[in-house]
């Protein structure tokens, strides 16, 4: 990834799911939803893969409290999918306050981020990532290739 713990979110246009009005999508710059407070951002292949739905985004959902703990206020998991495959994501399980869904539609926020790979051939996917964002400024940043380890919930959760 070019961006590194230091660095400023990049600016870039994403879709937030509110999945408690309705299932609502709207677009939404990420300077508005991640240069506030002290959040958690990761990223991921993509919404119903494997790694991703068995250990990546349940690890967050089962820290809900261990995350407040540490005065995380907000945490916001993005992919390159659309809004809809994220909304069916999202109602899988049942997500209402644990965390946000982000669709990055085109790619170009994980573009910007430098964590953009082109996955088995399909296509633009997010590289594994977790990180924590203080008022836009990126504190810890934890990658990782094929596996979710380094970047679940509860091993993040130790490095900050």
């Amino acid at each position: 990834m070019k961006i590194k713990e230091g660095d400023k979110i990049p600016e870039a246009k994403v879709f937030i799911i509110d999945m408690n009005k309705e299932y609502e999508h709207r677009e939404i710059s990420t300077s508005e939803i991640l240069n506030k407070d002290k959040i958690i951002l990761f990223g991921l292949p993509g919404a119903f893969t494997p790694g991703c739905s068995k250990k990546h985004l349940p690890s967050f959902i089962e820290s809900t409290e261990k995350l407040r703990e540490k005065n995380i206020k907000k945490v916001f998991c993005v992919s390159i999918n659309d809004p809809f495959v994220m909304e069916a994501w999202g109602k899988n399980y049942n997500l209402k306050d644990e965390l946000t869904l982000l669709s990055d539609a085109k790619g170009d926020f994980t573009r910007s981020m430098g964590a953009v790979f082109n996955w088995r051939g399909w296509g633009s996917r997010s590289k594994r990532y977790t990180m924590l964002i203080e008022s836009g400024i990126v504190k810890k940043l934890v990658e990782e290739e094929g596996k979710c380890e380094l970047t679940a919930a509860e091993n993040f959760l130790k490095e900050i």
